[in-house]
């Protein structure tokens, strides 16, 4: 039987936002504050690295249940980057998810601080006991939360957020992009994978072959990223674009151009899916997120 990806998005998106409307809370010393938090964890998306963490924990012989608390912070540190992604001093968007952004529907303090409480709630929810456990494994959480702190932080995320700004206006080379993508983009869905591999019980070679898998898949979404943002339809994406170039930002398409792009994003697919060949069947979802990656719309 052809495996259906709809089909699987669709159950790991619904498992994913059923959790995260759990774990977040409804009212609390601010409700505008849980309100606004709430406004754009819930607003949809892709939820492609809580996904990826859960299929990765499938790809290697473990229940997707003991992920899914993993899985939802990582989709609150995702959540609150985009939020302060488009902040007035940084990209300054107002379309985020086909819906205004968290600062144009509130304001930009209520914005700042619904990002803040969204990564520091998604510290709290890494300790949280998985749903067939009495108690979580000690070693896996702490392992966790330190490769998701570097991953979303300063050597990370934070860092390739950094390096974007300063290099608009200024042409990088091939190599200093990727690796502004690598930390920006590539990281999180990086941890993601071991992340979920982790609560899968990997073992050492599996944990290596979905991390190749994952820093090629992240360099391709990226570069897709970019082609979508030069020829893609903002109805389907929900956020604007034409963005990059508006703004001079380093992209693939105005580096290698648009054919060149799209073939090197199918080439980096290519040896993502080589680096999982070795875990059969069972790694079929992620096979079929990695081919997704490079043939969607938004």
């Amino acid at each position: 039987m052809k495996f259906d990806l709809h089909l699987y998005l669709d159950n790991a998106a619904n498992q994913i936002n059923q959790a995260l409307d759990t774990l977040l809370p409804d009212s609390g010393p601010s409700d505008r504050m849980i309100e606004a938090m709430r406004y754009s964890l819930m607003a949809g998306g892709k939820r492609l690295r809580p996904v990826l963490c859960l299929a990765a924990a499938e790809a290697v012989g473990g229940r997707i249940e003991r992920a899914i608390p993993t899985a939802c912070a990582i989709e609150m540190i995702h959540t609150y980057s985009l939020i302060h992604d488009d902040l007035p001093a940084m990209d300054n968007d107002q379309l985020r998810r086909g819906r205004l952004t968290s600062h144009m529907a509130f304001d930009e303090a209520t914005a700042i601080l619904a990002g803040d409480a969204l990564l520091t709630s998604a510290f709290e929810i890494l300790t949280m006991n998985d749903s067939d456990s009495a108690e979580p494994d000690p070693e896996t959480v702490i392992t966790n939360m330190r490769e998701i702190a570097e991953a979303a932080g300063c050597k990370g995320m934070i860092a390739g957020q950094m390096m974007d700004m300063q290099a608009e206006g200024n042409r990088l080379s091939q190599p200093q992009l990727q690796k502004l993508h690598a930390l920006k983009t590539g990281a999180m869905i990086r941890v993601s994978l071991r992340c979920g591999a982790r609560h899968g019980r990997a073992n050492d070679q599996q944990m290596e072959k979905l991390t190749s898998y994952g820093e090629h898949v992240g360099l391709a979404f990226q570069v897709t990223d970019d082609i979508l943002n030069v020829e893609g339809d903002p109805a389907e994406m929900g956020k604007a674009t034409g963005t990059d170039l508006k703004r001079d930002k380093n992209a693939y398409p105005a580096l290698l151009g648009l054919e060149k792009s799209k073939s090197m994003a199918k080439e980096l697919i290519d040896k993502a899916l080589e680096e999982i060949a070795v875990l059969g069947e069972s790694a079929e979802p992620l096979r079929a997120i990695a081919r997704y990656v490079v043939n969607r719309n938004r």
